[in-house]
């Protein structure tokens, strides 16, 4: 491993250029799914520093701006997680698909020999009946979504032009269908759900109703000079929009990776969509969701990159980036780390450390209360 200038660290290349692709995280793997044009999926592992190839998507499916999400609800155990994988575009062929993955590292687990793992196949519901995500008139390039809801069963998706949908996980089907208050489309966007902190919960209980903050879900989308705060109120099925300001460093960029960690969103890189005066970013902003605040690093990335993706390790200490594209056209094989401590400074490490006390004490309350 090389270490770059400023805060960056090179690790291994992917063993492809890869742009536009989606990652989650299990244990110590990065579960690396797909991309631009490009059907290979790979696991790294973050202690080896190793690749392993899981498998393809299917030949008949491309890949353009498409979706991954983990599915927290899980009947096969901690071995075994399931990942969905959609898109659907002008330029592609939809596609839901569903994966069953058990390590590829673990060579003698016999559910890694099982021929129904660690391979895509058709999303079905109980009946094994086909369910596809997206009507035939949407346009999922560049989709982005997360998973949410009291019972981590509903899945939040956001997507041009200015379409915010929810489609519930556990009866297959969607419950609403919203329009967000951009101005403009929305495309390749940062788009996250805001965990409930312990300071939340614990404000709850004080007003005494344990389910108000349970059955609404939060979450931030910024895309170019659009910012929003979004509020999704299960009991009502209903949506509430609140603009969030954008500073004028990132104003004119989208196609930034990110990704949410102690309250603050980091967001790297990105470009701002023209060919002509064509400008890709190396920059690094941090948004605070306490203070509403933008901040604009002079560290930054070690060259310009757009359509990156990024993912924190299992302990939430080091940030990886890859991926992407250099000139907003040429995908690279790049991947490297950073220390997340790095980009947080000394009043979001102490409020984290406040809002875990604060956990701490709410569940020693609720543990009293149950007895």
């Amino acid at each position: 491993m090389n270490q770059i200038p400023g805060h960056f660290q090179d690790l291994s290349a992917f063993p492809i250029p890869l742009s536009e692709s989606q990652c989650v995280l299990y244990k110590h793997e990065i579960l690396i799914c797909g991309g631009f044009r490009e059907r290979d999926c790979y696991s790294y592992h973050t202690i080896k520093n190793e690749y392993k190839h899981i498998c393809s998507y299917p030949s008949d499916v491309m890949l353009r701006g498409h979706c991954l999400v983990k599915l927290v609800n899980n009947s096969k155990g901690s071995d075994c997680i399931t990942l969905l994988s959609f898109g659907r575009s002008l330029y592609a062929e939809s596609h839901t698909l569903m994966m069953s993955y058990v390590s590829v590292w673990d060579n003698d687990s016999k559910m890694n020999k099982s021929k129904d793992n660690n391979v895509w196949v058709p999303f079905t519901d109980n009946n094994d009946c086909l369910i596809s995500i997206g009507r035939d008139e949407d346009d999922y390039e560049g989709v982005r979504a997360v998973v949410g809801g009291s019972n981590n069963h509903l899945l939040f998706i956001t997507y041009e032009p200015e379409n915010i949908d929810v489609f519930d996980l556990n009866t297959f089907q969607y419950i609403k269908r919203g329009t967000l208050p951009a101005g403009y489309s929305v495309f390749k966007h940062c788009f996250v759900l805001k965990p409930k902190d312990g300071l939340e919960m614990m404000n709850t209980i004080k007003h005494g109703n344990k389910n108000e903050k349970k059955n609404k879900n939060e979450m931030l989308l910024f895309c170019k000079k659009t910012g929003l705060s979004i509020e999704y109120d299960e009991d009502n099925n209903t949506f509430q929009f609140h603009k969030l300001p954008i500073c004028d460093d990132i104003s004119p960029f989208y196609r930034y990776s990110y990704v949410y960690v102690s309250g603050v969103i980091l967001l790297f890189g990105g470009w701002n969509g023209s060919f002509l005066s064509k400008v890709v970013s190396k920059s690094v902003h941090k948004y605070s969701i306490r203070e509403n605040k933008w901040t604009t690093f002079e560290n930054s990335l070690p060259i310009p990159l757009s359509d990156s993706v990024a993912i924190l390790n299992q302990d939430g200490t080091y940030l990886h980036i890859i991926g992407g594209k250099k000139n907003c056209l040429t995908s690279v094989p790049t991947h490297m780390k950073t220390k997340v401590s790095k980009w947080l400074n000394e009043k979001n490490d102490k409020t984290d450390q406040i809002i875990k006390e604060e956990k701490h004490d709410l569940q020693n309350k609720i543990d009293k209360d149950a007895i």
